[in-house]
Formats: C-alpha cells, structure tokens, sequence
C-alpha cells in the first residue's frame, strides 16, 4: 500500500513563505518522478513543479523564481517563497512510482495553503 502524506500547509501574509513537504512510503520500486499541484476553487487542478528521477525539474510560469522544488530520496519539497493571494489553493504531491513491470500514479489527500492579510 502506498502512501504520500503531505504537511506544511496554512495561512500565510502576502510576501510570506511557507515549506511543503510530502514522503512516500509502501511497496514500491523505484521513484520516476514527484511533484507538486494546486487546485483553486473553481478552477482546475495545474502543475506547480515537478522533479523527475533524473533531476530535471519542471516549474509553472506563474511561480518561476518564487517556487524551489526538491527532493530527498522519498521525500518532496516544495519551497515556497513571495507568495501572492493568487497562490492560494489546496496544493496536491504527485508521484509516479516503479511497482516492477509497471508504473502507477500517486495523489495525496492535499493540503490548503491560503496567502491573504
């Protein structure tokens, strides 16, 4: 059974910052890549950023510049820094996992992150 259990999120002032963190944990082979994505209310789910196992990284216009993403072993990090009312959403890990034959998609339970004064 796998798992992706996220933390770090909550209110934070404009200009603020917060650190997500999300670990993986269960049966699983290999970690092809993690990342993260938010979803506002009534808009869809987008990518934040995302970290493959090769070390590219993948980043949303919108938070280039603002937003470090990183990882160590099963664990996913996202740095999240200047924040503007406009980031807040429920931000969700990603990861796509080796099981041996095959890889399967992850999704956290998700986690709010509000910027507001």
């Amino acid at each position: 059974q796998v798992q992706l259990v996220e933390s770090g999120g909550g209110l934070v002032q404009p200009g603020g910052s917060l650190r997500l963190s999300c670990a993986a944990s269960g049966s699983f082979v290999s970690i092809n890549a993690m990342g993260w994505y938010r979803q506002a209310p009534g808009k869809e789910r987008e990518l934040v950023a995302t970290n493959t196992v090769s070390g590219t990284t993948n980043y949303a216009d919108s938070v280039k510049g603002r937003f470090t993403i990183s990882r160590d072993n099963a664990k996913i990090h996202l740095q999240m820094n200047s924040l503007k009312p406009e980031d807040t959403a429920v931000y969700y890990c990603n990861a796509l996992l080796g099981l041996g034959r095959y890889q399967q998609e992850y999704w956290g339970q998700g986690t709010q992150v509000t910027v507001s004064s």
